[in-house]
């Protein structure tokens, strides 16, 4: 039987099986890593109560359009969102519980630099409503970590982890694999010497080199030698799968490792195509209104965005409206790189088609299979998920 699309009515609140986030940028860092891609600033000083008085208006501004959403997330990213005052987190977090009803496990999550930790601040933290906390270790090699830019030592680094610990119920951390020189048998031992810190989360990202970075510029002259080949970062992708299942924090998306029920709540609303509200410099947020569904995109600069929220109200640069080919397209993206897959009625009722030939095909070289409704890559499929992504979207 052909695959049904559900019903036009049930796509107004399609977002909602996703569910409701808030996502809040802090755009400043002590130093600019030279992989970063992000929008993040070097500044000599802040005026925090400024910067909260502007997330303050610009929550209130959301609140005011999506009147009675369940929050069931908040995400403070950067940049290093744990050189924001404790007085400013709380102040945003009370602002968000002013705008809507917090969800009875709401998950508040802060992304922190294992430079900017001590006790006290952690403290304060979770004392204003954090409990969850995403460290940027991304190595635990002394002279990686200096190649990568980073301003910690892997001493420094684990014991950021255990104040963290100490202080949170929820720890996650980053670790990025394919650096410089790094083969096989050395990421092998230092993911599992990671995963002996006691983890609930893992992150485990593939170095890229992006355009307009520190690292895009000195690999364009032919520097960054010893970066692995691509038969080696897929081997390496293999090693943390195989790794990170073993003990017991499989993967639930292509870089994202959980022990069950520690998954990131607010990445999931991402991935599964629900609507989040995002302030902030640069922020992008997704809405689903009477109108349709929104993107929405703040203005990069944080003196433009803080400028235009004192003076007009709001940070946004733009407001554009998603057609269903787009809303489409984002939830075959997202959603396909979990390994819950997608379903695919609410994929067919954005008007969208699955390519019958195309999925078989790729049935029966074992890379996707169907499952209650759902569209999975396997566990083979995952390593080519870009190639499946392009023979679906024909």
């Amino acid at each position: 039987m052909p695959d049904q699309p559900a019903t036009t009515a049930a796509l107004t609140d399609d977002w909602r099986a996703g569910g409701f986030a808030l996502y809040v940028h802090w755009p400043f860092c002590a130093a600019k890593c030279p992989y970063c891609d992000f929008n993040s600033h070097v500044a000599a000083a802040i005026d925090q109560p400024r910067w909260l008085a502007a997330y303050r208006t610009e929550i209130a501004r959301l609140g005011a359009e999506l009147p009675g959403r369940v929050l069931n997330s908040i995400f403070f990213g950067g940049g290093t969102p744990s050189l924001m005052a404790p007085e400013t987190v709380a102040g945003v977090i009370e602002a968000a519980r002013a705008a809507w009803p917090f969800a009875n496990d709401i998950e508040i999550t802060l992304e922190a630099n294992p430079t900017s930790i001590e006790t006290g601040r952690f403290r304060a933290y979770a004392e204003a409503g954090v409990n969850r906390v995403s460290m940027g270790m991304q190595a635990l090699n002394d002279d990686d970590l200096r190649r990568l830019g980073r301003m910690h030592s892997v001493a420094e680094g684990r014991a950021a982890f255990d104040i963290a610990r100490d202080c949170f119920a929820r720890v996650s951390f980053d670790l990025i694999y394919a650096r410089q020189d790094q083969d096989r048998a050395h990421w092998r031992r230092e993911l599992t010497e990671a995963l002996a810190m006691a983890v609930d989360h893992l992150s485990a990202y593939q170095l890229t080199i992006e355009p307009g970075t520190a690292f895009g510029a000195r690999h364009a002259k032919g520097g960054l030698r010893g970066l692995p080949d691509d038969d080696l970062s897929a081997d390496m992708y293999l090693d943390t799968q195989e790794i990170c299942a073993a003990a017991g924090m499989p993967t639930y998306e292509i870089s994202n490792h959980a022990r069950p029920g520690a998954e990131s709540r607010h990445n999931l609303v991402y991935w599964r195509q629900g609507d989040w509200a995002a302030v902030g410099p640069g922020a992008h947020g997704r809405l689903s209104l009477s109108s349709g569904r929104w993107a929405t995109e703040a203005h990069l600069a944080p003196g433009a965005w803080l400028t235009a929220v004192e003076t007009r109200g709001t940070g946004d640069s733009l407001r554009e409206a998603l057609t269903l080919s787009d809303r489409a397209m984002e939830y075959l993206l997202m959603s396909m790189r979990l390994t819950e897959g997608m379903e695919i009625a609410r994929y067919l009722a954005h008007g969208a088609e699955l390519p019958q030939r195309g999925v078989a095909d790729l049935t029966a070289l074992g890379l996707v299979r169907r499952e209650n409704g759902r569209l999975i890559a396997t566990e083979q499929g995952r390593p080519v998920l870009n190639a499946i992504l392009r023979e679906l979207a024909t």
